[in-house]
């Protein structure tokens, strides 16, 4: 632990008035987890804060409390602005293009590109709300039960409810201290992981019906027109991956979800020890850990998915 960058975050945190906090597009439970967290924490010591996700807060995780202040788009004059569990600034959306450098910048990609003014990359824990909840109490805020909910659903749902390889005692421990605060764990792991909408399911029983296997790697595929017929409103993959990565007999999953701009989000999960990931992402411009990994590409599906296939058979030696 970098005791004198931390000593930093927390000056500048104590010298901040008006904060704008945001994550990445297309949001996940830790970027969700983190952003409410931070945020929250930040208003409960009296500054006035804007939490923002360009893509707003999927329904499935609109039960967490004061998700209803995050807002889509900044408002006007910030002294401070900080992202959340973004490797890549690019991710944190269009809104922020003319934004300027973050002045904190806090993720646990080890593929981030260190963007901020001060970065806080702790590659080793399992999720950017992890970092939060060690480094919380020592910049003088406090865990109350809402903010602990928010970093509980984002360490859950990064560690597909500790089931990753990179879940360590440390990482339970932390579950642990946010239980103390008042936290229904049980609870907390049937919103994040395991409800779904009646849309969210028929959505994700298309992609499994397009399960496919080839090489060692095994990959389902959305399209939009499966997201039509499934009513389904959002444009991630309603956790398909999650059930790809249970699939035996394979070295990757993969799920390649078509997107209504052009592009298709492709998620990669190593299914195995010693297989990362991560470097095929980072070949696409993506980011993320040796076991799990995203990118998203402009192009047409079919294309796309015989590139990215290949190019993932190729650096992988599969």
């Amino acid at each position: 632990m970098d005791t004198q960058l931390t000593g930093e975050i927390r000056d500048r945190l104590a010298a901040a008035n008006k904060i704008v906090i945001a994550s990445h597009v297309r949001p996940d439970g830790d970027a969700i987890g983190s952003l409410l967290g931070l945020g929250l924490a930040l208003q409960d010591a009296g500054k006035s804060v804007e939490m923002i996700l360009v893509d707003g807060v999927p329904a499935s995780f609109r039960y967490l409390e004061g998700s209803s202040l995050i807002k889509k788009e900044p408002g006007g004059g910030h002294d401070t602005f900080i992202t959340v569990d973004c490797a890549d600034f690019k991710r944190v959306g269009k809104a922020f293009e003319n934004f300027g450098q973050p002045d904190i910048n806090i993720d646990h990609h080890v593929t981030n590109e260190k963007f901020g003014k001060l970065n806080l990359i702790e590659a080793d824990e399992v999720a950017t709300a992890a970092i939060l909840t060690n480094h919380l109490p020592e910049w003088g805020l406090t865990i109350t039960k809402p903010i602990a909910s928010a970093l509980l659903t984002g360490i859950i749902t990064d560690t597909l409810g500790f089931r990753t390889s990179n879940t360590t005692p440390e990482s339970l421990r932390q579950a642990a201290t946010l239980m103390e605060a008042g936290v229904d764990m049980p609870e907390i792991y049937m919103q994040a992981l395991v409800r779904k909408s009646y849309p969210a399911a028929k959505y994700w029983g298309a992609g499994l019906s397009s399960l496919e296997s080839k090489n060692g790697i095994v990959w389902g595929t959305l399209t939009l027109t499966d997201r039509k017929s499934a009513g389904y409103g959002g444009n991630d993959d309603a956790d398909l991956i999650n059930m790809i990565s249970a699939i035996d007999g394979n070295k990757v999953g993969m799920v390649f979800v078509e997107q209504s701009d052009n592009h298709v989000k492709i998620s990669w999960r190593a299914l195995v020890p010693g297989v990362d990931v991560s470097q095929v992402a980072k070949h696409f411009k993506g980011g993320g850990h040796a076991a799990a990994a995203g990118a998203d590409i402009e192009g047409s599906l079919v294309e796309i998915q015989k590139e990215v296939l290949k190019k993932t058979r190729e650096l992988l030696d599969l």
